[in-house]
């Protein structure tokens, strides 16, 4: 019998790693430049867009298919703005209103303004002129708030007030792309049927925030419950990229919808978790979005047409800048803030490539133009890092020219010397510069405790609140001197300065200690790096948050330990005490010893009593020499009840003291063995 095998050819499954050969392209471009660029102290942003000029098309055209490259940048944006709205919270955006409704909307209109006017001056039409008010209207939101995080700065005054209007132009982006094809006459330019696309967007948004408000808490406390990190972690990006993805239904940007996103998670008590979670998956997209928007430059458009580029992109800087600068004044924004916001704000945002896209069909953007505007666009991204470094310089300057002030808004400076002509009596008192929380708690201790303050805050709502209770704040500017003199600086004890922008902390230390160099000045500062500079302007004592915690952690391990409470805040004392050297040295002299080669589970914590006939008795502990014989270390001591952390060497033991000692176990017994059974040698 003959038994026929059919013959079976083997499964071929044909695999495209293009993408992967575009994505090692892109990262190992990028670790080349960004490196350079770090040597040099420039900003990484900017390293990553020349990475993309060098590798795109339009240079050494490493990279075959951008479409995909883009589409993943999308999704590093979508990360981006879904962590700034955990950080965000809702609270910070109704506190904030004033800017939306009020500074956006004039920086936005001040920029169509401009543009309409030059376009008629130069022959164009009054819809092309709104057009190209639309196209640089809008700035960046990756860039700004990618520049702000790496500065510390988006809780600053600056900060805020700068994402408070990114958020207003991300939603002018929808009637936006609505009016262009009407402005092109694509459209028969029904307003009925405008406002009621905006009407079915708001609802779609609307619907989405609500149903998201109330399932995603329910859904995220089931899940943690599990226990399970990867089922929270794929919770979180459902919620995230779902989120958006229905809000763009709405007619919103992905972007935008991620933001919302960010907002309902940040309500709950997840939110810190959730940002753990998502951040390294963040940093790695982010990177493919400045390297796609540096793959658009297109090099040779400086060459054939280097004054219209040239001319416009100055003249895009300059007139955002002064619509950004002077919408947050007259919102009552201080100067240096000011100053900070309209740089930052200078640049064309990405959202404008979709409207120049729908430019093109409506036929407002063909052949030169737009060329022109991509590269106008790409190079005011690309030296937007540089002009953020550079902008507190600026405000500082700008702030030193009293001159400024004269055609300023006058609450802008020193509202407070508006305060009805009421002249403040008061003397070696606190003064508070910033009511937020930390200012909140030490006003309360010091009401307490009877000792006289003032303070300060430039939200105005916050102000006309605490009045109400009778609480001492003032409208003002604690950079300011004349509002400071108002306080009563020169009669002053103490200026405690609570808030979280390091430009006015650094620049209100400084004008203090300018006006009464006797004043003790205490701050708080978010970073560790501002340590030493705030101390050579004059602060007596820094705070940095960032060693306040780990004062924190080193107490709670130490106590678990069973460390006695004195030894444990003498350390955290000392450390404060040596201005937090002993943690940037990373050991403590005594713990060190025992911890260097292994970890705090290797140490032991036990007591020894001194008795009448222990052959320690009447010795110091020099000429014990527990440390070299043993390796075990004396970290405290009991005598009649009193415990001293840290004894001296000279140190004579009596009976019926109690030693402290610290290392290991088997360190411990060889020294417990020598201090009752040590005989002389």
């Amino acid at each position: 019998m003959v038994v026929l095998t059919p013959h079976v050819r083997p499964l071929t499954i044909m695999t495209d790693y293009g993408v992967l050969a575009n994505l090692l392209v892109i990262f190992t471009a990028s670790i080349a430049v960004v490196f350079v660029f770090h040597q040099f102290r420039l900003p990484s942003i900017a390293g990553f867009l020349v990475a993309g000029a060098i590798i795109g098309p339009y240079g050494l055209n490493l990279i075959s298919d951008i479409g995909t490259v883009q589409a993943l940048a999308e999704i590093g944006i979508v990360l981006l703005l879904f962590t700034i709205g955990i950080e965000f919270s809702l609270v910070h955006l109704v506190s904030m209103r004033r800017l939306i409704l009020l500074a956006a909307p004039i920086q936005v209109g001040g920029v169509l303004l401009v543009a309409w006017i030059g376009a008629m001056l130069i022959g164009l039409s009054w819809q092309q002129g709104v057009f190209w008010g639309f196209l640089f209207s809008l700035s960046s939101t990756a860039i700004v708030l990618k520049t702000l995080a790496e500065r510390g700065d988006s809780d600053s005054i600056h900060g805020r007030a700068t994402i408070g209007i990114l958020v207003f132009q991300d939603l002018a982006v929808v009637p936006m792309m609505l009016l262009t094809p009407i402005l092109g006459g694509q459209s028969d330019g029904n307003w009925q049927a405008i406002l009621l696309t905006l009407g079915e967007s708001i609802l779609v948004v609307a619907l989405v925030i609500a149903g998201a408000w109330y399932l995603v808490p329910k859904v995220l406390g089931h899940i943690v419950r599990s226990r399970n990190r990867e089922l929270f972690l794929l919770t979180i990006i459902v919620s995230c990229l779902g989120i958006a993805w229905l809000s763009s239904l709405g007619g919103l940007s992905l972007a935008l919808g991620a933001f919302i996103a960010g907002l309902v998670i940040s309500e709950s008590e997840y939110s810190h978790q959730a940002m753990a979670e998502v951040l390294p998956f963040r940093d790695s997209f982010n990177s493919l979005f400045f390297v796609s928007i540096g793959v658009l430059m297109d090099w040779r458009v400086l060459l054939t047409h280097p004054l219209p580029v040239v001319g416009l992109l100055v003249t895009v800087l300059l007139v955002k800048f002064a619509a950004g600068a002077g919408a947050v004044l007259l919102a009552e924004v201080p100067v240096r803030s000011a100053i900070m916001v309209g740089v930052a704000l200078a640049q064309v945002g990405e959202f404008s490539f979709l409207l120049a896209q729908q430019g093109q069909e409506a036929g407002f953007l063909r052949g030169d133009p737009y060329q022109v505007f991509l590269a106008v666009s790409v190079l005011s991204m690309i030296v937007t890092p540089f002009l953020m470094q550079w902008s507190p310089h600026l405000a500082r300057r700008t702030e030193a020219w009293q001159r400024l002030r004269h055609w300023l808004p006058g609450r802008t400076t020193a509202h407070v010397l508006q305060t009805e002509g009421k002249q403040i009596r008061i003397k070696d008192h606190v003064i508070i510069v910033g009511y937020g929380l930390n200012g909140r708690n030490l006003a309360r201790v010091l009401g307490e405790t009877e000792i006289p303050y003032l303070a300060l805050d430039l939200d105005g709502d916050i102000v006309s609140r605490e009045a109400k209770y009778g609480v001492p704040v003032y409208y003002g500017d604690g950079t300011n001197p004349n509002v400071l003199r108002h306080m009563k600086i020169e009669d002053a004890k103490v200026l405690v300065v609570a808030i979280s922008d390091p430009f006015i902390t650094r620049r209100a230390v400084q004008v203090a200690k300018g006006l009464n160099p006797k004043l003790h000045v205490v701050v708080r500062t978010r970073y560790l790096r501002e340590l030493e500079e705030l101390h050579q302007l004059g602060a007596d004592d820094v705070v940095p948050e960032e060693f306040e915690t780990s004062i924190e952690i080193f107490a709670l391990v130490l106590r678990t330990y069973h460390l006695p409470q004195d030894y444990v805040a003498e350390k955290a004392k000392q450390v404060r005490r040596e201005g937090y050297a002993l943690l940037r040295r990373s050991e403590s002299p005594k713990l060190a010893h025992h911890l260097r080669g292994g970890t705090v589970a290797d140490a032991a914590v036990e007591t020894c009593r001194i008795d009448d006939d222990s052959p320690a008795q009447g010795k110091t502990l020099a000429e014990i020499a527990l440390l070299p014989r043993t390796g075990a270390s004396v970290i405290a001591w009991t005598r009649a009840g009193v415990t001293q952390a840290n004894p001296s060497e000279k140190t004579r033991l009596l009976a019926g003291d109690i030693v402290v000692l610290i290392g290991t176990r088997a360190q411990i017994r060889q020294a417990m063995g020598l201090l009752v059974q040590m005989g002389e040698k």
